[in-house]
C-alpha cells in the first residue's frame, strides 16, 4: 500500500473519529428527512430488500493514468449521518466502514445497473460481496449510489502514471433483506 493512501486513510479516520459517539449512545441515524431522490429504473433495488440507511457523502474519485487516459483507482469520502457528524468511511473496493461500530460492507456494481448522470459520476447499484459485524452493514445486502454531483474523470490525456482527484457528493442508500 502506498504511502499517500495510508496518509489519505488515515486523515479519514481522524475526521471520522471526531464525531464518533461514545460508548453507550444510540446507534447512528439515517439523514434526518426522507430523501424524496429519483431513482431510475437501472438502479432500483429488487423487491424484498428493506431500507436499513441512507447517508450523505462528501469525497473524492481518485483516477490514475494509464495508456495516457485516467481509469478510476478509488473513491475516498466520509458519510454523514443526519445530525452531519461523519460515521461512515468509504474508500476502495469499493468498501464502507462503520466508526461507531466497526461494521463494514464490500460490494461490487451489479452488471447494467447503472444511471449516467451528466457532469456527475453515474449512479449505481451494487450487490453486497462480504459484510462484517452485527452492526450498520452486518446484513447490508445492497447499496446504492444516488444523486451524484462531480467526480468526473478529467478529459484529454495524461502522463503514464500520473494521479488526480476529484471532489463528488452522492447518497448512499444501505439495503437488508426484509424480515
Amino acid at each position: 500500500m502506498n504511502a499517500r493512501l495510508l496518509v489519505g486513510a488515515a486523515a479519514l479516520l481522524g475526521l471520522a473519529a471526531c464525531g464518533t459517539p461514545t460508548a453507550g449512545t444510540a446507534s447512528p441515524t439515517p439523514v434526518a428527512q426522507a430523501e424524496n431522490v429519483p431513482v431510475a429504473a437501472a438502479v432500483q433495488v429488487p423487491a424484498g430488500q428493506e431500507l436499513v440507511g441512507e447517508y450523505r457523502a462528501t469525497g473524492v474519485q481518485t483516477y490514475s493514468c494509464t495508456g495516457n487516459a485516467w481509469k478510476g483507482l478509488e473513491p475516498t469520502a466520509t458519510l454523514v449521518d443526519k445530525n452531519d457528524e461523519p460515521i461512515i468511511i468509504h474508500s476502495r473496493g469499493p468498501v464502507w466502514i462503520s466508526t461507531v461500530d466497526g461494521s463494514a460492507v464490500e460490494a461490487a456494481p451489479v452488471d447494467g445497473a447503472k444511471n449516467d448522470v451528466k457532469g456527475a459520476v453515474p449512479e449505481l447499484l451494487l450487490k453486497t460481496k462480504t459484510a462484517r459485524g452485527d452492526g450498520l452493514f452486518g446484513k447490508v445486502s445492497y447499496v446504492q449510489r444516488l444523486a451524484t454531483e462531480g467526480g468526473v474523470a478529467p478529459s484529454g490525456g495524461c502522463k503514464p502514471g500520473a494521479q488526480t482527484s476529484v471532489p463528488y457528493k452522492a447518497l448512499y442508500t444501505f439495503y437488508a433483506p426484509a424480515n
